[in-house]
């Protein structure tokens, strides 16, 4: 039986990289990278519950991603169809909620349905949370983010100063502010990622979560994310909890 890792570590993001580059390696085309990195991406996520990680973030295209050739774009899209279905039967099995992070004018309308009715049939689960990353940026986030804090103060929701108020404490130390609320993980037990692991060798996290990953510490794996094993993601997970967080502090 595994470590139940859930005292130490609720929220894990991945920024899957390297797809491509693993099928070139491999003189397949790119396509065939990206169906080997759905694949893995089902298996981290039944390992990261194995570990009883509580919250897990795959960022699986990001708003820059549409500069990709339309026929790698469409391809991508069929298999994001093809992920939420294999996806629907564990995470309703094991109480899994559900959300898509990102924009929803762009994505393709059967695509986009398909996400908001597993957030919808999820909506009672808690005991783990899966987000997907889909036409998602840390920057446009945050953008639309103050576009719905805008709306708020003119329909006098709220008040500017309450944006200032504290909610809490992430692990008891760095506080929450209200303008969380106003974010793709709103209303989430655990929005900001304990740890964020990059694969491919990419020191950067490209704007990743921009606003929760204040205190997020940082994980460069140099093999390409259809190498990342269930094993070697253990593996990166048990690193971290070798690490002192101070969060600004002693």
């Amino acid at each position: 039986m595994r470590k139940d890792l859930s005292s130490y570590i609720k929220h894990v993001g991945v920024i899957p990289d390297g797809n491509r580059r693993w099928a070139r390696a491999r003189h397949l085309p790119t396509l065939f990278g990206h169906r080997r990195g759905f694949d893995v991406a089902v298996k981290i996520a039944e390992r990261a519950r194995e570990l009883n990680i509580h919250t897990l973030t795959l960022w699986a295209f990001s708003t820059e991603n549409w500069n990709r050739s339309e026929k790698e774009v469409k391809y991508l899209m069929k298999l994001y169809l093809r992920l939420i279905d294999k996806l629907k039967g564990d995470i309703m099995k094991n109480k899994v909620r559900f959300y898509h992070l990102g924009r929803k004018d762009r994505i393709p309308k059967d695509l986009l349905k398909k996400l908001m009715d597993l957030e919808h049939d999820t909506n009672k689960n808690s005991r783990f949370v899966l987000n997907v990353a889909l036409d998602y940026g840390g920057q446009d986030e945050i953008l639309r983010g103050i576009k719905k804090v805008f709306e708020a103060l003119q329909q006098g929701k709220i008040k500017i100063e309450d944006l200032f108020q504290q909610e809490g404490k992430y692990w008891s130390k760095y506080p929450y502010f209200k303008f969380k609320d106003f974010l793709d993980t709103k209303n989430q037990p655990y929005p900001y990622p304990d740890l964020i692991i990059r694969t491919s060798g990419e020191q950067r996290t490209s704007g990743f979560l921009t606003w929760q990953s204040v205190y997020s510490e940082l994980y460069f794996e140099e093999k390409h994310f259809p190498d990342l094993s269930p094993d070697l993601f253990e593996e990166i997970i048990l690193n971290f909890l070798k690490r002192k967080r101070r969060f600004g502090g002693n």
